[in-house]
């Protein structure tokens, strides 16, 4: 009971410091705006430890931190080879191929009627189809490798990726257009120099969704079959166990990557996107 109240007693604690913060005249500085979230992180995970601990939660229902972070410790090794063969291989590997071919083929609707009315129609009906029913197909066709898995990156990233182009090639308006016209603009010039810097947000706003469903895709794809390595290999095989603090040390090299992939991408997008109002300020 005592770990219960110290519990309420750290949440309560945590809520004022941030709130204190938040309302400060230091809230716009950057040091501020990492501590909130840092300190609120820290909060949760106290709670978790103390609550898990003071209720006697069970390890096959919710393990505390300080075991999955042992746990995580204790399996660098085999958490190391997971990532590689599901984030490395998997999903970069996907990423990569479906939102390259995405663009160019974004490039080619843009450039013919036909295509952009047949063509992406079809795109939202695919992308309605759920992971669980094409991801053991692909595994069928490609085998139980790292390359069925990253056809079915390529099918979740492809779409998202060529809407989102699609929509930021048709952003310059007509006036802006006829311009490049009047200057005797070829269609690859007008491109380069018009139309591609005006679609970069929608660009990167495809590459930033296609982040999180390529890590998803890949994972969930290992359900269906894959060697024995990989995280959701790792995940499904580490439940039928009972082995709850492997399955959370998975979610967190899950959660990292994704993040800093995320990040990454961000951070590119900042450099190439530095005039759009978004990244002002």
């Amino acid at each position: 009971m005592l770990m219960v109240v110290l519990a309420v007693l750290v949440w309560c604690l945590g809520w004022w410091l941030n709130s204190r913060l938040a309302n400060s005249p230091a809230s716009k500085t950057r040091a501020v705006q990492l501590l909130v979230p840092a300190i609120f992180g820290i909060t949760v995970l106290l709670v978790w430890e103390l609550l898990v601990r003071g209720l006697e939660v069970s390890l096959v229902i919710l393990p505390a931190p300080s075991v999955i972070a042992a746990r995580f410790a204790s399996s660098l090794p085999i958490l190391w080879d997971d990532f590689a063969q599901t984030i490395l291989k998997g999903a970069l590997g996907g990423y990569v191929i479906g939102c390259g071919a995405a663009f160019l083929t974004a490039i080619l609707v843009d450039r013919s009627d036909f295509l952009r009315r047949g063509l992406l129609p079809v795109g939202n009906f695919v992308a309605a189809l759920p992971i669980v029913g094409t991801a053991p197909i692909l595994v069928m066709w490609f085998g139980f490798d790292w390359q069925s898995k990253a056809a079915v990156v390529v099918v979740m990233v492809f779409f998202p990726m060529l809407v989102n182009t699609v929509a930021g090639l048709r952003e310059t308006s007509a006036m802006q257009r006829d311009l490049m016209q009047t200057y005797a603009a070829s269609y690859w010039q007008s491109f380069f120099k018009l139309r591609l810097p005006a679609a970069l947000p929608f660009v990167f706003n495809g590459l930033k969704i296609s982040t999180t469903l390529a890590l998803i895709g890949a994972i969930v794809a290992e359900f269906f079959g894959s060697p024995t390595v990989g995280m959701g290999f790792r995940i499904s095989t580490s439940v039928g166990q009972l082995a709850l603090d492997m399955v959370w040390a998975e979610i967190v090299v899950a959660a990292l990557a994704g993040s800093a992939f995320y990040g990454l991408v961000a951070l590119i997008e900042k450099s190439f996107t530095f005039w759009h109002p978004s990244q002002r300020g």
